[in-house]
This record gives C-alpha cells, sequence and structure tokens, in this order.
C-alpha cells in the first residue's frame, strides 16, 4: 500500500474540485492506502497548508494575469519569467518537505498542471517529481485552453513555460481527465494520452440503503438542519429552486432566473394551486417560487457577475436568495454563526437548476441525482458527448445560446425556458412522475457514477 500526497490550490470547500478530491481520499483508503491532504487553503479539513499554493494570493494572481491576459505588471519578458523563478523556488521548497515529512511515495495533484491558475505551482510540483522520481497521477478537471473568458498566451517565455509544464511529459505521470473532449484535446494539443475517469458520487452500496451509508450525509430532516428554510427566509409553502453552484459566469445562473420568472406566470401559478404540491403541501396565494443560490462567490474576483445577476433578477421580480455564505463542505457552529453542509440545502429543495454553459463534469448534477430531485439544465458539450447517452430524464432548456441581453448575460429560446417551466410544473405536482423520474435517474447515477466505478478506476490506474 502507499502513502499518498493529494494537493490542490485548495481543499475541504464546496467547489467541484474539493468534493471529487473528497471523493478520492475516502474510495483510496478504503483500498488500504494513507492519504495525506495539501493545499493553500484547508478549509474545515485536516492536511499540511502551504500558503504559497493559494490561488488568489495576489503574487499569484498577478502570474496569472500576465501569462493569459496581458504582460503588463513586469519590465519587459526576463522580470517575468524571474518572477515566475523566485515564487516556483519558494513553493518547491514547502513541496518537497512535505512530501519527505509525510513520506509520501505516490502523490496525486488536482488540476494543478491543467487549469492553471498558479504557473508557479505547476512548475514547481514537476520539478519535485523529478528529483525525488515520484510516481504520479495527475487529475485533471479543466485546462487553461477551456477557460470561458479566453485565454492568449502573452510571451515567449509563458509559451515555452506553458508547453513544458501545463501539463509535463513526464514517465512517472499517469494522466487522468474527466470528459472524452478533454482527452481527445490533451492528445492534440500536447501529444498525451489521457483515461477518462467520470466526476463520482456515493449512492451507496446496490444492495444497502443510500441514507445507511456510514459516510454518505443524511439527506434527511434532522436537529440541525430542521430550522434551514426558516433562517433563509423561505416558508413551508414556498417553492424552493436550488441553484448549487459557484455564482460564476460560467455556471449561466440568468437561465435559472429566466426559469424561475416562468415559472412563476398568472397561468402555472393557478395549476400548482389547483394541484397542490407533489407530497402534499398546498401551493397558496401566498406561496412563493425562491430561487436559493447555495454556492460562493469568491472565484468572480471583479464581482461584476453577481452585480449583473442581482440587477436581473431584481428586473425579473424573481424572489432570490444569496445564501453561499452559510453553507460550506460541512457543518460548523461558530458562536452564534451557524453553517449548513451543502448537503443540507438539498435536503429542503423541491428541484435543481443546473444551467451550466461548461462543465468540465458535473459534481451539482451528480448531487441532484443521488437527492432524488428533478434537475433542470443546459445541455452543455461535456454532458452531450458523455452523459446524455445515459438516458437521463431531465428538463432540458435546449444546447444553443441565442445571444446575449442588455446586461450581457446569455439567453436561450423563449420558448425553450417556456417549455421547461410546463414540465417542471408537472415534476412539482404529480407525485407518481416525480417518483418514477428522480428513481430512474438515482439507478442511472448508481449503475454508471458511483464510488465503486471509482474503485474500478483507481485500481486499474495504480497498478
Amino acid at each position: 500500500m502507499s502513502t499518498i500526497g493529494i494537493l490542490h490550490y485548495k481543499v475541504g470547500g464546496t467547489d467541484g474540485v474539493s468534493l471529487e478530491i473528497d471523493k478520492w481520499k475516502r474510495v483510496l483508503e478504503e483500498m488500504g492506502h494513507r492519504v495525506h491532504l495539501c493545499g493553500g487553503d484547508l478549509g474545515q479539513v485536516e492536511g499540511t497548508l502551504i500558503e504559497e499554493l493559494y490561488h488568489h494570493r495576489p503574487d499569484v494572481e498577478r502570474i496569472n494575469r500576465n501569462t493569459f491576459v496581458e504582460l503588463s505588471d513586469f519590465d519587459g519578458v526576463a522580470e517575468y519569467r524571474a518572477e515566475v523563478e523566485r515564487l516556483a523556488g519558494a513553493l518547491e521548497r514547502r513541496l518537497r518537505d512535505f512530501v519527505e515529512q509525510r513520506a509520501v511515495d505516490y502523490l496525486i495533484p488536482q488540476n494543478v498542471w491543467s487549469v492553471a491558475l498558479s504557473l508557479p505551482a505547476a512548475v514547481a510540483l514537476a520539478r519535485v517529481v523529478r528529483d525525488l522520481q515520484l510516481p504520479t497521477l495527475a487529475h485533471h478537471h479543466d485546462f487553461y485552453w477551456e477557460r470561458t473568458g479566453g485565454v492568449a498566451l502573452t510571451c515567449g517565455a509563458a509559451i515555452e513555460i506553458a508547453d513544458k509544464y501545463l501539463p509535463p511529459r513526464d514517465q512517472r505521470i499517469t494522466h487522468v481527465v474527466i470528459n472524452s473532449l478533454a482527452q481527445r484535446q490533451l492528445l492534440e494539443r500536447k501529444g498525451i494520452e489521457a483515461t477518462v475517469v467520470p466526476n463520482v458520487f456515493d449512492f451507496g452500496a446496490p444492495h444497502v440503503a443510500p441514507e445507511r451509508s456510514a459516510a454518505a450525509p443524511s439527506w434527511q430532516p434532522d436537529a440541525y438542519n430542521r430550522d434551514f428554510r426558516a433562517r433563509i427566509g423561505v416558508r413551508e409553502n414556498d417553492v424552493l429552486i436550488l441553484q448549487a453552484t459557484r455564482v460564476v459566469r460560467r455556471k449561466g445562473i440568468e437561465l435559472a432566473v429566466d426559469f424561475v420568472q416562468a415559472l412563476d406566470s398568472p397561468k402555472r401559478r393557478a395549476r400548482l394551486r389547483r394541484s397542490g404540491l407533489y407530497d402534499g403541501r398546498p401551493f397558496t396565494d401566498d406561496s412563493r417560487i425562491v430561487l436559493v443560490l447555495a454556492g460562493y462567490t469568491e472565484d468572480d474576483p471583479t464581482g461584476r457577475y453577481v452585480e449583473l445577476l442581482k440587477r436581473k433578477i431584481e428586473r425579473a421580480g424573481v424572489q432570490a436568495r444569496f445564501i453561499g455564505d452559510m453553507v460550506g463542505g460541512t457543518r460548523r457552529t461558530e458562536g452564534d454563526k451557524k453553517t449548513y453542509s451543502l448537503w443540507d440545502t438539498y435536503v429542503f429543495a423541491d428541484f435543481v437548476t443546473y444551467p451550466s454553459l461548461w462543465e468540465g463534469w458535473g459534481n451539482q448534477l451528480l448531487e441532484a441525482l443521488r437527492a432524488r430531485l428533478p434537475l433542470m439544465l443546459f445541455e452543455y458539450p461535456v454532458y452531450r458527448a458523455d452523459i446524455r447517452e445515459r438516458g437521463l430524464r431531465v428538463v432540458s432548456l435546449g444546447d444553443e445560446i441565442q445571444g446575449r441581453d442588455d446586461l450581457g448575460l446569455v439567453q436561450v429560446k423563449q420558448s425553450a425556458i417556456e417549455a421547461a417551466a410546463d414540465q417542471a410544473v408537472e415534476l412539482l405536482t404529480d407525485a407518481g412522475l416525480r417518483r418514477d423520474t428522480v428513481a430512474h435517474n438515482f439507478q442511472v447515477g448508481r449503475q454508471h457514477y458511483s464510488l465503486e466505478a471509482l474503485r474500478g478506476y483507481l485500481t486499474r490506474l495504480m497498478q
């Protein structure tokens, strides 16, 4: 058995990479390995803190900007290269200490060589792997060339470093990607072959009720979370529409606003009043349809997207709650501040929106399947390429962006929004249809995207 070091810019959060790290750690430990986490931010988990790894440090963000946007903060290429080397050298020493002090003999870096939000980290890590001859499984969630805002390497030094380290070509490194589009791109761009390992989730053992799985969330109301709706200002007879992702531009959350606005139309409210909700709750004249945004906004450094989203919400007359500061990877109480886990938000949701324009795979999709909640989504490229063929029953907005509004936010055909809202009303009122839909989706998830599937992948990759 190995002593494995898993490292990333941050661990222990509610972002997709942190959540996937949790699953990999659990499966690897069940396989008998020792696992140590390392990050520039540890959240609430135990691990080795190396602050220089964090991607939101001003010096690291400056390198990122001058690598991929504009070389404007340095007096030429030589000064830029020297700063990359300075930061990489300091980080290399810290990473080497982590490996040696924890007796790590197998390394699993997460996204450091692919999304490339810290070029110094990519350089430093590659040198540590080379010098210590560490067997390494590089887990790539997103590549820098997939950034929705676009990138352009700014100078010869940036091009050279990217070619050498993003990701590095080293026989000690086995590469894993999370979708077939990335697999093809990595081969075409870098000549590097990779194995596809999709995101997974704990759906429970096939013959054990998932709620009884020891490490899984309870997915039930309990003494800790029972006040969740009240604390966020959502009443019992309101419909809670959950957007569980981070609040960043590529998540397409403006489409969730359009969807909720259509769902809240007089004719659909009348249908909800006549039928009542799927679980016997009445939908009354004072019932509201509330969009709850549970993810954090820290990866939107300008704050511009959040501002535009709030303007759109106000214009649309949509009830919305931004609760990212009340939600974390795990439950905790500090003084009078109570933090719910991400899983608590699903327990009290009636419907999930997932209108992402781009995802490397899609953690929140699996979470909705596991929570047995109906799901609205935009058919992003990886969904079309790798997931749609599994036959999930979802409310779809289609796969075409029709343009942008005067705020610069994306739009789809209004007919797609209206059709999705009609389907949602059926799933909110017809208990039988809802039960069959979510049960089917749960079984698809359990069959293809379970922890048991991940164990099979890792067993083969680490042999």
